[in-house]
């Protein structure tokens, strides 16, 4: 009866107890409650997939082709679960009958090669644990070695073109696809000392709005804010539009994946194209939007934005007020905040097929997988 008088006596003076409030919000428990929510919604985000996203034949959204599956497969196994699972069996049954002569993995007259390989190369080197792949991935390294804009193209490294990858019926070189290039080749072995990556690199620093000796195209001057866009290449282009005087508008997406790409390719932080980089992301620091595209691309700007601070080695992001982010536990609360009672995520603006809840779902777990609560070492 004491010790009740004591609390009541306390709580009504507004003293903090320990005795009061100790298990409940110590270190210890607040983590372990971060890690119990972040396994609820992986599991009901591979739910979701299980019950509602997979059809007989193995495949999600087969009408986009083999890389919805191939990102969903790669999604499950980084959460846990193996090649043996269900779901990912099924899923990598359906992509086998994609594997080309060519070594390609791509849907046949196909003009997205270079996407649909990279995406597959990626899936396939993580169910590859007894090697049972290791062939295939070998000639699909090849293969998409062989699309590169180089000198087998008739290109030499003065052509804005040069050193990237694209799709579509002219192959124009852009971004988004020298990123999927870049990632699939990683996860295969290239480092930094690739000549593939090196190649990669020329390309990737011409779509920095940054006007050094590695770009001297007349974008980077007219808006040398340090982001990028999305191609240099055939008179260059940026979704988020031109500046008043022509320039190609930075966004989160590209400026992300553009970073990531130059940490893969050796660049330390001290290069001044990572500085400008960084920079930039400390002015335009956002998880409630993909900085000037607003929620269009939304997920897959989450995923660059995660496995892009995670290549910088960043546990702590300050932005330019000074504010300090526990970027994985914000990327963490937002998907929270975003998931439906089904277990899924969806786009309300469906840009870039993000409308669909299944490509959608996939991007949210790919990006988790980068956001696991750390142990508190403090508790």
């Amino acid at each position: 009866m004491r010790t009740s008088f004591c609390f009541v006596f306390l709580a009504l003076a507004g003293i903090s107890c320990p005795m009061l409030h100790g298990a409940e919000t110590s270190p210890v428990a607040r983590a372990g409650a971060d890690h119990d929510r972040y396994e609820q919604m992986v599991a009901r985000a591979i739910g979701y997939l299980t019950a509602k996203g997979q059809a007989e034949d193995g495949s999600f959204s087969s009408q986009a082709g083999p890389a919805v599956t191939a990102l969903v497969a790669t999604a499950a196994l980084q959460h846990g679960r193996t090649s043996s699972d269900p779901l990912v069996a099924k899923a990598l049954q359906y992509l086998d009958q994609f594997v080309q002569p060519d070594g390609g993995i791509y849907r046949t007259g196909s003009l997205y090669g270079n996407y649909e390989t990279s995406i597959a190369i990626v899936c396939y080197a993580a169910a590859n644990a007894d090697g049972r792949y290791s062939e295939r991935l070998t000639r699909a390294e090849a293969f998409l070695k062989g699309l590169q804009w180089d000198e087998g193209e008739g290109k030499d490294p003065s052509d804005l073109a040069y050193g990237g990858a694209g799709y579509g019926k002219s192959k124009r070189p852009d971004l988004s696809n020298t990123q999927f290039f870049v990632d699939a080749l990683r996860v295969l072995g290239n480092d930094e000392n690739s000549e593939a990556i090196q190649r990669a690199l020329i390309f990737v620093s011409r779509c920095q709005n940054l006007e050094t000796e590695h770009n001297t195209t007349p974008f980077a001057a007219k808006n040398p804010d340090g982001g990028f866009y999305y191609t240099p290449a055939a008179g260059g282009s940026s979704m988020a539009g031109l500046t008043p005087d022509g320039g190609l508008r930075s966004y989160g997406s590209m400026t992300y994946a553009g970073l990531k790409s130059m940490i893969y390719a050796g660049l330390g932080p001290d290069d001044p194209r990572v500085k400008a980089a960084v920079k930039w992301i400390e002015t335009h620091y956002d998880l409630k939007s993909n900085p000037g595209m607003g929620e269009a691309g939304l997920y897959y700007y989450y995923h660059t934005f995660a496995k892009a601070l995670d290549a910088m080695k960043y546990e702590v992001f300050v932005d330019r007020d000074g504010v300090r982010h526990d970027w994985r536990a914000e990327l963490r609360d937002e998907l929270a905040r975003r998931q439906l009672p089904d277990g899924s995520w969806v786009n309300d603006a469906d840009r870039w097929m993000e409308g669909d809840p299944t490509l959608v779902t996939a991007y949210a777990l790919l990006t988790l997988a980068y956001c696991r609560p750390q142990p508190n070492a403090g508790g």
